[in-house]
């Protein structure tokens, strides 16, 4: 099975910590696209500083001269995916793609969420869900995906892989968000127990459990998580009773049996408002 690492090429932020004209910055920097922000295009390599070029190519190109049918001069933003972002201007365009020219030094943005790691058994899903669930996990805000392999979903076809690629990318962008979501190679729920352990905060989706509600603790702040949802016809007693016992709190999310994206978006959006909320209440 091949790797389901992104194979896209992004910087590391620890790499940009080097060039001595980027700063941290944070989102208050930069306006939102939707009340007049720059146009912002992917790009696996920024200028590292103020007046560098940088050439566009591929899609990203395409997107910008064909769709949106921007010109030499136009200012847009260039953004690496892991919190790198630049503002500058095309400066020229040719038939091949287009040069890029920084207006101010690259700024990397530290994101500041809890960083959820979804765990999902959906490898069989079919007509288009499992694209669907990756792509509502990285407009809520996840910051990984995993597929997960249980008794009643043992398998994952990967020639899916690079669809799932794009289709992170497009959600990246019209979500604006600055730092990619990670798509995992697939795992299986033994493997998948070291890792339970070593978290603190670890939500299994459970038929009958309690309520996710009543099993937040509302004063209890973390930095990541992980949220683990089961296959259409859930997870054996005996999986829920392993991840139980590594660290795992077993949680309800209603009355009414839930496909598998359903319970990842109800799951992924409540606790991505909670952490939100408990973020926001940091001096």
């Amino acid at each position: 099975m091949q790797n389901l690492v992104p194979r896209l090429r992004f910087m590391e932020i620890l790499s940009w910590r080097k060039v001595s004209c980027l700063r941290a910055s944070s989102m208050a920097d930069y306006p939102n696209q939707s009340r007049g922000g720059l146009p912002r295009f992917y790009s696996d390599v920024l200028p590292p500083c103020k007046g560098n070029i940088v050439r566009v190519l591929g899609d990203e190109f395409w997107h910008i001269t064909k769709v949106l049918r921007m010109g030499v001069n136009d200012r847009i933003e260039l953004f690496n995916g892991s919190g790198g972002l630049v503002k500058g201007c095309i400066q020229r365009i040719d038939r091949t793609g287009l040069d890029f020219m920084a207006l101010e030094d690259p700024k990397v943005i530290i994101s500041k969420s809890t960083q959820w790691h979804v765990f999902a058994a959906f490898g069989s899903l079919k007509g288009g869900r499992a694209d669907w669930l990756v792509e509502k996990c990285t407009e809520l805000g996840a910051s990984a995906v995993t597929p997960l392999l249980t008794e009643r979903s043992p398998s994952i076809t990967d020639n899916r892989v690079e669809r799932l690629q794009r289709v992170i990318l497009a959600s990246v962008k019209q979500s604006q968000r600055l730092h990619q979501l990670t798509l995992n190679s697939p795992i299986k729920v033994g493997c998948l127990l070291p890792i339970v352990g070593q978290s603190n905060l670890s939500f299994v989706a459970a038929a009958e459990a309690t309520p996710l509600i009543s099993a937040l603790n509302f004063s209890r702040k973390e930095s990541s998580g992980l949220i683990i949802i089961g296959p259409e016809g859930d997870f054996t007693e005996e999986e829920v009773k392993m991840m139980t016992d590594a660290g795992a709190t077993a949680v309800g999310l209603g009355p009414h049996r839930l496909r598998v994206e359903t319970a990842a978006m109800a799951l992924l959006a409540t606790l991505m408002l909670w952490s939100d909320a408990q973020q926001s209440q940091d001096p």
